[in-house]
């Protein structure tokens, strides 16, 4: 059977399975714990779900309780797949270098597999919520999202030899993931009330089944098997060193400058991610909650807004790639999603709500440009050890973004529930003041250089 180098359609259905699941699982663990704290359903009609908006009545106190468990279930459901998740991710994506991409890629997605099957089997059966933290952590064993996306990434970048032709490459696959999880949101509230919570997520399982044949059978990897892999004679302990040492020697060989920017671009990538992730985190359990008081297809209108930021994202770093330097372009994207944040702080109406997008119009473009300006720093057989820190911190910063908003979340729902989104404009000064840094210092005029030195570096000692 005849193999392609075309990735981008296992992105496409990993991506809308998973966003598909994802506002499933939240409304759903929300229903439960509204049953089980005011031992009554959630009523609802066709426009809004049943919440309390007179501060005085006993229910809107429930409500709040209801908000802040919510929040907390959230936190500590995270958190029991961050650990797995990163030594996976650092396994797998690192390993790719030398030993193919397809792994991070299928692995995840019988992970995903898994985990929909049995949140399927516990929607339908009614079982106790506790189960829910041992299928996260066993499925979190498969790989995460960011496994999944280091992988891809990884797999674009060694097709990739022009540095635009990479930065717009990558550019694409964040477009593909925004409107396949916009889409996904605005489907998910539709599939709740047409099919309910159970044959949703079954719905999710099989988009990962096609996607595992997809992967097993019709793509090609852009990493062939090394010798590694073929020497019986290898101990369990060298085969363990070896996966790791990818990581270990993109520092360790590295000269003091590149290992110094590398560094600064990957904290600069952290801090960015766990400002915004932490923040979007937020959105359904505040539309959940009065004054907006959304129902299940309201939250799909909302995740489904959120295409046209990824779309003009997207549009504003291929334009902006043609005529601004990489590190500009991160400084608008990040100013964009301050001024989304502040709006989103104070929106008291379903209209504003909706508008808090129009100033964040550009606010996912520093995540692939930051992506970019590391994969340039790098040699082409390091892409899978630099995709792998990515990986890694999107694992570690995104478990610990969501338990630190959720937490600061369910302490200031009862005054001002807001404030998280202020916190988390206010926290981009720190890596606007870490690429101001960069800029002063001109390192970021080094970028275009590194992979060129670096790799006639590599021809010399080889000749």
């Amino acid at each position: 059977m005849r193999k392609i180098l075309l990735v981008e359609p296992v992105i496409v259905i990993y991506s809308f399975a998973y966003f598909l699941s994802v506002p499933v699982i939240q409304q759903y663990i929300y229903r439960r714990l509204w049953e089980e704290t005011s031992n009554s359903s959630l009523t609802e009609n066709s426009n809004n779900t049943y919440c309390e908006l007179n501060k005085n009545n006993s229910a809107y106190i429930k409500q709040k309780e209801v908000q802040k468990k919510a929040s907390l279930f959230f936190t500590q459901l995270d958190l029991t797949a961050a650990v797995p998740s990163i030594l996976v991710a650092i396994v797998l994506v690192a390993n790719g270098d030398r030993h193919g991409r397809k792994k991070s890629l299928v692995l995840p997605s019988v992970g995903a597999f898994i985990s929909n099957i049995f949140f399927s089997a516990l929607s339908y059966f009614s079982l106790s919520l506790s189960i829910i933290f041992v299928i996260s952590f066993f499925c979190s064993l498969f790989g995460s999202m960011a496994t999944f996306l280091g992988g891809g990434f990884a797999f674009i970048a060694d097709q990739c030899n022009e540095e635009k032709q990479k930065t717009i490459r990558i550019a694409v696959v964040d477009l593909i993931f925004g409107l396949a999880s916009g889409l996904a949101g605005l489907t998910s509230g539709y599939f709740i009330r047409e099919v309910g919570f159970s044959w949703t997520f079954v719905v999710a399982s099989l988009l990962h089944v096609v996607n595992i044949f997809y992967i097993t059978f019709w793509l090609e990897d852009t990493v062939q098997g090394s010798e590694f892999l073929q020497d019986t004679s290898v101990s369990r302990t060298e085969g363990l060193k070896e996966t790791f040492s990818g990581v270990y020697r993109l520092f360790k060989t590295s000269t003091c400058k590149k290992r110094t920017l590398i560094i600064v671009l990957l904290f600069s990538f952290m801090m960015y991610f766990f400002t915004s992730v932490g923040g979007s985190s937020l959105y359904t359990l505040y539309e959940l909650d009065e004054p907006l008081c959304w129902n299940e297809l309201y939250v799909g209108y909302g995740a489904a807004a959120s295409t046209s930021v990824f779309l003009t994202s997207f549009l504003g770093v291929y334009l902006f790639s043609h005529c601004l330097k990489d590190i500009y372009i991160v400084f608008i994207g990040i100013f964009s999603y301050v001024g989304g944040m502040v709006m989103a702080a104070f929106a008291k109406t379903t209209l504003l709500m909706f508008l808090m997008r129009v100033p964040s119009l550009l606010c996912f473009m520093p995540i692939p440009v930051l992506r970019s300006m590391l994969s340039k720093v790098v040699l082409p057989s390091e892409h899978g050890a630099v995709f792998a820190c990515i990986a890694c911190l999107e694992v570690v910063t995104g478990a610990s973004s969501i338990a630190v908003f959720n937490s600061l979340y369910a302490a200031t729902v009862a005054w001002f529930p807001g404030f998280s989104f202020l916190f988390s404009a206010g926290l981009c000064i720190i890596p606007l003041a870490i690429l101001c840094w960069l800029m002063c210092t001109r390192w970021h005029e080094d970028l275009a250089s590194f992979e060129y030195e670096e790799v006639s570096r590599e021809e010399s000692n080889e000749s």
